[in-house]
């Protein structure tokens, strides 16, 4: 079996990259090891789906951010999908810390809480958890913008229009003035605004379409790369105007692969024996079990993926530092087995999760193409 590639936490990870923009912009705290020259004012634009592996096969297809300086690889966190990479550039902790271990997992109050639209999950109606799971509870480490705007950084989060008020901003990036867009266009210029005036400035941009086409169209498509194409082009106009004394910083939350071994827990019988709740996404999965079943699941799990997945009791996971070190509030969120999908398989839910499930492109596990993102610098004189 090939090593899973486990999260550099405190090193190369997302987890540094806005501690060392906050210490670039003067704010007091922490110095990470990474580092960035000093700045008078900071954008950081997150692509959803943008992976190192991927970008390096197609760099023909983006030669704006093949031409800058990489500072990465930089290693994701696990699971390594959007809503655990979020959190963790947003409060530059790990996710044993902030404790958004999973896409869904189990919450304080025994609900499986889906973290993209903090909703109840699996249970055929998503139900509005915000009131009874309010964000800022459920993940209630200050955010580095929060830190940034009360050290005088004038903050701004620039992302879709529709994340305003949303569980997962306020979990992750609450702390900033938010600004809705609905287009590429729109998106390049509330960057530029937001780092254009006086004083100190820190801007968050979000791009969610390259992930978006990575799985309905797959990783590498033609349609994925014109996507990047785009995306190259959006980086290449904000650099244009940034104003003087300022600097872009571009990394991705997750990388992705295409999947065609796929297993379906919500119609394999066997997969669901001494099962309570299932979280997690396609290529990673906490399975919470029945009292005393634990053993047994984690037994039956690793019968039927054998090979396509490294099945470990959640135990295994927290003390081999997948998570990184785990906050006592957060351990039962982790399931008591912890799956991560290798090589092109999927442990989907073709009933709780049907549209995600028919989608050829996956990511969330410890896959070099999954775990590793670029951080790609531009800056003005």
């Amino acid at each position: 079996m090939t090593t899973p590639v486990l999260p550099d936490y405190g090193h190369r990870s997302l987890t540094e990259v806005m501690p060392a923009l906050l210490a670039a912009l003067g704010v007091p705290g922490q110095a990470p090891e990474l580092t960035f020259e000093p700045v008078r004012a900071a954008a950081l634009l997150l692509v959803d789906g943008l992976g190192s592996e991927l970008l390096r096969r197609h760099a023909a297809d983006a030669p704006f951010l093949a031409s800058l300086p990489d500072a990465g690889p930089l290693t994701v966190g696990f699971p390594s999908s959007t809503s655990i990479s979020l959190a963790s550039l947003g409060t530059g902790l790990p996710p044993g810390a902030h404790g958004m271990v999973g896409i869904s997992f189990r919450a304080d109050d025994g609900e499986l809480l889906d973290t993209l639209r903090w909703t109840s999950h699996g249970t055929g109606r998503a139900v509005d958890l915000r009131d009874r799971l309010p964000p800022e509870d459920v993940q209630a480490a200050p955010t580095a913008l929060e830190r940034a705007a009360a050290a005088g950084v004038a903050v701004t989060v620039v992302s879709k229009s529709e994340f305003s008020g949303s569980g997962l901003t306020r979990a992750a990036l609450r702390g900033g003035n938010f600004r809705g867009t609905h287009a590429l266009g729109d998106l390049a210029a509330e960057v530029i605004a937001a780092v254009t005036g006086p004083g100190r400035r820190l801007c968050y941009g979000y791009h969610a379409d390259l992930d978006g086409l990575g799985h309905l169209r797959g990783p590498g498509t033609m349609a994925w790369r014109l996507q990047l194409s785009q995306v190259d082009r959006l980086a290449g106009l904000i650099a244009e105007h940034l104003p003087p004394g300022a600097v872009l910083v571009i990394t991705g939350d997750h990388g992705m692969v295409g999947v065609d071994r796929i297993f379906d827990a919500d119609t394999d019988p066997v997969l669901q024996q001494g099962v309570q709740l299932l979280g997690g996404d396609a290529r990673a999965r906490h399975v919470y079990a029945r009292a005393g079943a634990a053993e047994d699941v984690l037994a039956t799990w690793r019968s039927v993926l054998r090979d396509d997945a490294w099945v470990v009791p959640g135990e295994q996971a927290i003390a081999e530092g997948w998570f990184g070190p785990v906050a006592p509030r957060v351990q039962h969120r982790i399931g008591d087995v912890v799956v991560a999908a290798r090589g092109t398989a999927a442990v989907v839910r073709s009933v709780a999760e049907p549209v995600i499930s028919r989608l050829p492109g996956q990511h969330g596990s410890l896959s070099t193409e999954e775990q590793l993102v670029p951080l790609l610098v531009a800056r003005t004189p």
